[in-house]
C-alpha cells in the first residue's frame, strides 16, 4: 500500500476531526482524494505539521489528527517529546513512514534504516504508540477517536506518489475556511 491509497482508507474516519495534512504531496494527495473545509493543506514549513495540530488540539475541544510524514517527523522529534509531556486526549497523529522524503524524490530517510520513529515517541514519554501496516491504520485511528485517548499510529507505507496536481486554492482561502471549521 502506498500513502494515496492509505489516505483514502483515512478520509471516512476524519469527516468530523481538524485535519492538519503534511506539506508537498501528501497535501496533494488530501485534497484529490477529497476536499474539505476542515482540511488544513500545509503548502510551507516541513516539520511542523505535528506541531501545529499539537497547538490546536490545546486550544479546542474538537478532535484533531495530523497527518505527518516521517521525513518532516525527523525534522522535528521534540514535538513528540513535548506530545509525551503535555499532549491532550484529543490529538492524533498518523505518520505515514514510507521510509523516504516523498515530495522531494523519494530520497531515502533514516526509517528505511536503523530509526524507530514509534521507539523514540515511547522514549518520548507518548503513551499509546501504535506501529502497523498501512492498510490497519484506519482501523487504529477510528478506535481511538472513539475511545478519545491520544494515539500516535506509525503506518508503514511503500514510498510512491500519485500524480495528482497542487493545490489550487489560494493560502488564505484555506486559512480562512478552515478558521470558520475550528471556530464552529
Amino acid at each position: 500500500m502506498k500513502r494515496y491509497a492509505l489516505l483514502k482508507t483515512l478520509v471516512p474516519v476524519m469527516r468530523d476531526s481538524l485535519v492538519i495534512c503534511n506539506i508537498g504531496i501528501p497535501s496533494q494527495e488530501l485534497f484529490a482524494i477529497e476536499d474539505r473545509d476542515n482540511h488544513f493543506y500545509m503548502l510551507g514549513s516541513m516539520g511542523l505539521c505535528t506541531s501545529i495540530a499539537l497547538g490546536l488540539s490545546l486550544n479546542t475541544t474538537k478532535n484533531v489528527i495530523a497527518l505527518e510524514g516521517d521525513g518532516s517527523m525527523l525534522m522535528n522529534l521534540s514535538t513528540l517529546a513535548t506530545i509525551g509531556n503535555r499532549g491532550p486526549n484529543n490529538l492524533f497523529a498518523v505518520i505515514i513512514d514510507n521510509g523516504s522524503y516523498g515530495s522531494t524524490g523519494d530520497q531515502a530517510s533514516y526509517t528505511s534504516a536503523a530509526t524507530s520513529l514509534a521507539g523514540i515517541a515511547r522514549a518520548a514519554g507518548c503513551e499509546r504508540v501504535v506501529e502497523c501496516d498501512g492498510d490497519a491504520a484506519a482501523k487504529h485511528l477510528e478506535r481511538a477517536l472513539n475511545e478519545g485517548q491520544s494515539t500516535l499510529i506509525i503506518a508503514k507505507v511503500e514510498s510512491g506518489n500519485e500524480p495528482v496536481p497542487v493545490v489550487p486554492l489560494h493560502p488564505v482561502v484555506l486559512r480562512e475556511r478552515f478558521r470558520i471549521c475550528v471556530s464552529h
